[in-house]
């Protein structure tokens, strides 16, 4: 059976190791839903680059106390998980596919749309895992969601 209907949960994602801190670090401040610089992409990415390099050593100390990597992006497959179990459930098995898409570390927005259009899903529904509404969190998520969908070729 080819899975017709999915839902997408977005989430910021994590470091899902010490070597992946700064790359995070560097995606989430390149993002301009968070913080905006005069100038466009070019100090955009110049201030990424800074302020990843000269933070990531502290947060990898951080991370390295709590086991090396975010909480976020287990917790968040584990949601995955029960959620895909409770649907299979209810309508059936893969008559709803459940996929992760996070803003700022794998698995990425990219590669769940890729996923879905290898899949043939169609109908699909975003649910943003965040507390609340905010430009920086869900909307950045929704805005990164259009602009890729956007660009990856197969796109439904």
């Amino acid at each position: 059976m080819i899975n017709k209907k999915a839902v997408v949960l977005l989430q910021f994602g994590g470091p899902d190791s010490l070597e992946a801190v700064e790359p995070f670090l560097y995606n989430l401040f390149r993002d301009n839903d968070i913080i905006q610089f005069p100038g466009g992409k070019l100090t955009q990415t110049i201030f990424a680059k800074g302020i990843s390099k000269l933070r990531y050593k502290k947060l990898q100390q951080k991370y390295s106390e709590i086991g090396g990597k975010s909480p976020i992006v287990e917790r968040t497959f584990q949601q995955q998980n029960a959620l895909q179990k409770l649907l299979d459930q209810k309508f059936g098995e893969g008559a709803i596919h459940v996929e992760l898409a996070m803003r700022y570390w794998k698995p990425f927005t990219e590669s769940a749309i890729s996923s879905l259009i290898s899949k043939g899903i169609s109908d699909i529904v975003l649910i943003p895992l965040y507390a609340q509404y905010s430009i920086t969190n869900a909307g950045s998520s929704y805005n990164e969601w259009d602009k890729v969908k956007k660009k990856v070729k197969g796109y439904i």
